[in-house]
C-alpha cells in the first residue's frame, strides 16, 4: 500500500487497528505542545509538519488549526461591523457523568480527553455555559471543520433554492454542460444535495482503490506520487466519475456530491464559494473572525471539506439557526429554509447507507437529521466535528476535535450521550 494510502486511512478513515480503542494512541501522548511540534525556527526535521505529512498522526493535532499555514487557502470575510458578544453564564459541566454506549459511567472531562477534543464551546439560551481549549489552540484560530463544510454549501443552496435562483429537480447537466457525460448529468440537484445519486464513486477510507483517495489528490491536501496520472483538480475529477446505479435508488455518502452543489453555486452566482459565505452568512452573523477555504490546485474552492472557522463563530452559525434563522432583528436564513432542512430527508432511503448506529436518521441538504425528540439537528464532519443544535433544548454545541480515526461512527454513541446529558443538565 502506498504512503499517501496510508496516510489518508490512519488520519481520516475507520482502519481495523483504529476501530479497537485499544490500538487508540493515549491522548495524553499526543498533545503537539507536549511534543514539540513546529516548536523553533526552524523546528527539527523530526518535529516539522508539512503537507506531505499534515494527516501523519500525531501531526493532526497541531494541522488542523494551522491548516492555512500548510497549504493555499482564501478568507472569508467576516465584514467590517463590530462581532456580536456572547453573555457568559457558566455552569460546572466538568463534574457531570454520563452512561457511555457500553453502559459505564464517564465523566465530562474524560469524555473530552478520549474522543480528543481541540475545542469545546456550549450555549444555552444565547449565553456561554462552557467553553475549553486544548492542544495549544487558542480562541482566534479557525480549525478545519471538514465535512462540516458540505451543511454551509447545503444550507447556501437551500437559501438559493428558496430564493428561486436554482431548481431542486432540474438535472445537473443543465447548470454545468461539462458534468452532461459524467455520472451526474442526469442527476437532478435535489438528489445531489441528499446524496441518493448513483456515481461510481465509494468513500471507503480502508481501502486504497476507493475513489476517494483520487478525489483527497484532486483537493490538494494529499501531495500525490510523481508517476500519478489521474486527476489533479476537483473539477477534472469530477468530470471523470461514471454512473454506477439508479440516481434517488437511496443515501451514500459522497464528498463529490457536494462538489457538485458547489460547483452549481459558483457557476449559478457568478461568486466563488468563499464569497457566497461570507455575503450570506459570515457577515450576517457577528462573526469574531474570517474564516477561510482550503483551494485545490487549480485555485478552486474545496466546497465539501474546505472551510475552517473559530468555535465561536460557530457557535455564532448555530444560534442563528437555532432562532428560524435571525441574529437580533435581521433574518439571516428564511425560515423556510429552516424549516425544509430540519424536516429532513426519506428514512428509508437513509437505510441503504448501513449506518446502523444512525437508525432513525435522515440527511437532507447536507445536514444530519436524527428526527428525535428534541427535533436536533447536527452538522458533522472527520475526525470528530460537531455543530449540534437542539431547539428544545435551547442549546448549542460546538465540538472540534482531532480523533485519530476520523470516521464519526466511531465516537458516534458517546458523543450522542455526552449531547443529551448536556442537554438534561441544562433544561
Amino acid at each position: 500500500m502506498n504512503k499517501w494510502c496510508v496516510a489518508v486511512i490512519v488520519a481520516t478513515g475507520m482502519s481495523a487497528a483504529a476501530s479497537a480503542q485499544t490500538a487508540l494512541p493515549p491522548p495524553e501522548t499526543t498533545d503537539p505542545v507536549a511534543l514539540g511540534l513546529m516548536q523553533g525556527f526552524p523546528p527539527p526535521a523530526d518535529k516539522a509538519v508539512t503537507l506531505a505529512n499534515t494527516l501523519r498522526y500525531p501531526n493532526p493535532r497541531w494541522a488542523f488549526h494551522h491548516l492555512r499555514e500548510l497549504g493555499p487557502t482564501v478568507n472569508v470575510w467576516r465584514g467590517a461591523q463590530a462581532p456580536s458578544e456572547f453573555a457568559a453564564a457558566p455552569r460546572k459541566l466538568d463534574d457531570l457523568a454520563f452512561a457511555d454506549d457500553k453502559g459505564a459511567t464517564i465523566s465530562f472531562a474524560d469524555w473530552q480527553k478520549t474522543t480528543y477534543t481541540d475545542g469545546l464551546l456550549v450555549l444555552h439560551k444565547g449565553k456561554i455555559v462552557y467553553e475549553k481549549l486544548y492542544v495549544g489552540m487558542t480562541a482566534e484560530q479557525p480549525h478545519v471543520l471538514w465535512s462540516m463544510t458540505k451543511s454551509f454549501t447545503g444550507l447556501l443552496a437551500a437559501m438559493l433554492i428558496h430564493e428561486g435562483k436554482l431548481d431542486p429537480n432540474a438535472r445537473i447537466a443543465q447548470y454545468l454542460p461539462e458534468l452532461a457525460d459524467s455520472g451526474f448529468g442526469d442527476a437532478t440537484l435535489q438528489q445531489v444535495l441528499d446524496m441518493t445519486t448513483g456515481v461510481q464513486y465509494h468513500e471507503d477510507y480502508t481501502d486504497p482503490k476507493s475513489e476517494l483517495f483520487q478525489y483527497v489528490m484532486a483537493t490538494g491536501l494529499i501531495p500525490p506520487p510523481a508517476a500519478y496520472g489521474g486527476p489533479r483538480s476537483v473539477l477534472d475529477f469530477l468530470k471523470s466519475v461514471k454512473k454506477e446505479g439508479e440516481h434517488g435508488a437511496g443515501f451514500q455518502y459522497k464528498s463529490v456530491d457536494t462538489e457538485v452543489v458547489g460547483w452549481v453555486l459558483q457557476r449559478v452566482t457568478g461568486k466563488s464559494f468563499a464569497e457566497l459565505v461570507s455575503e450570506k452568512i459570515w457577515r450576517n452573523i457577528g462573526a469574531e473572525q474570517d474564516a477561510f477555504v482550503w483551494l485545490d490546485p487549480r485555485g478552486a474552492d474545496v466546497t465539501s471539506i474546505g472551510l475552517s472557522a473559530t468555535l465561536r463563530d460557530l457557535a455564532r452559525v448555530g444560534e442563528m439557526l437555532r432562532h428560524d434563522g435571525r441574529v437580533g432583528e435581521r433574518q439571516v436564513v428564511a425560515k423556510a429554509v429552516i424549516d425544509d432542512i430540519r424536516k429532513g430527508g426519506d428514512r428509508d432511503k437513509f437505510k441503504a447507507s448501513g449506518q446502523q448506529l444512525r437508525f432513525g436518521y435522515s440527511y437532507h441538504d447536507q445536514w444530519w437529521i436524527p428526527h428525535d425528540a428534541d427535533g436536533t439537528f447536527e452538522a458533522k464532519g472527520l475526525n470528530g466535528q460537531h455543530l449540534h443544535i437542539n431547539p428544545a433544548a435551547e442549546l448549542v454545541i460546538v465540538k472540534l476535535s482531532s480523533h485519530p480515526a476520523g470516521n464519526t461512527l466511531v465516537t458516534h454513541a458517546v458523543d450522542r450521550a455526552a449531547f443529551a446529558a448536556i442537554a438534561k443538565a441544562l433544561r
